[in-house]
């Protein structure tokens, strides 16, 4: 018996299902580069998207395919993959169109409170904003001399930027900040104009933000951004959550300057996701304690450093 015509057909079909394979594990990632491009956001990895995907969890308990897919610049079928891996390691509940979170929500709470008190990519809770609060505050202060009264700015959510929001209280302002408690503090003192952008409340970071990019961040035009981060290097300045470092994006489009507020002890560190490159960050607000071999990298690189002394300031252009 001739079994060529049959093993000619069990190749065929295993060819057409690896080609077909391929074709889609291929249209999988170019969706997720595209979106990642148009958002400004990172291609991320499947182990940091997993991480986001118990993230988003964590905070709202229930999210859909299509959700996640949106606020992670992924694919459904990335998505449902990820879901169903998760769920096999009984981090997470897969039920008919997404996700549900697992642990109950006493225990939910707790490990947030921990969690912030630890990490530091909380990055507006209220026991990071005790931590090192003198130094920052001095740094906050500085911030808020470069403005010049009804300048149109923007603060982003941090645990320095939020400092800046004592030493606004006189000052008058057109203010767009995304973070929560800076716009509370700015409502209960003060006489700023005081915008916040449409959009979700996410908990872990205080601030609000929108998954869409038709809303109305595009309308303000402002001439300075302030943010903190958690690490900043040769790379650039870094983050560790891609829906920060999103929101942060759509903020940085409508600023003509970009200000970093960043401690000693943040120079060098680095982390997940890169926001932006050196090339792109016009100030650096640091404190004496500075390496001055990555303070001359910085200025070699365009960036303008302030040092903030105890009591005096040290401008170093």
């Amino acid at each position: 018996m001739n079994t060529m015509p049959y093993k000619a057909v069990l190749f065929a079909r295993f060819s057409f299902t690896s080609i077909a394979y391929f074709f889609y594990q291929f249209e999988d990632l170019c969706i997720i580069m595209t979106k990642s491009r148009l958002k400004g956001c990172t291609l991320i990895f499947e182990s940091q998207r997993q991480q986001c995907i118990l993230d988003i969890l964590n905070d709202q308990q229930f999210a859909t395919v299509g959700e996640l897919s949106t606020k992670l610049s992924s694919s459904k079928a990335t998505i449902l993959r990820d879901i169903t891996k998760l769920a096999a390691r009984k981090e997470l509940k897969k039920i008919h169109g997404g996700a549900e979170w697992l642990a109950p929500p006493k225990t939910k709470v707790k490990s947030k409170l921990e969690a912030r008190t630890k990490n530091p990519s909380s990055k507006t809770s209220v026991t990071d904003i005790g931590k090192n609060s003198n130094l920052q505050s001095r740094l906050a202060k500085r911030a808020v001399e470069l403005c010049t009264d009804g300048e149109a700015i923007i603060i982003s959510g941090g645990s320095t930027t939020h400092l800046m929001g004592e030493f606004l209280a006189e000052r008058n302002l057109n203010i767009l900040t995304n973070s929560i408690a800076m716009a509370q503090i700015l409502w209960q003192n003060g006489d700023s104009q005081v915008s916040l952008p449409g959009g979700e409340l996410y908990r872990k970071h205080g601030i609000i933000t929108s998954v869409h990019d038709d809303d109305s961040t595009k309308h303000y035009n402002c001439s300075k951004m302030f943010i903190d981060a958690l690490g900043v290097g040769e790379l650039g300045v870094m983050e560790a959550d891609p829906i920060l470092i999103r929101a942060q994006h759509k903020l940085r489009q409508q600023a003509e300057q970009l200000i970093l507020l960043a401690d000693s002890a943040t120079l060098g560190m680095r982390s997940n996701f890169v926001f932006v490159p050196l090339s792109e960050l016009d100030v650096l607000i640091t404190d004496s304690g500075a390496d001055p071999t990555m303070v001359k990298n910085f200025k070699d690189q365009g960036v303008e450093v302030i040092i903030v002394e105890d009591e005096a300031v040290t401008i170093s252009v």
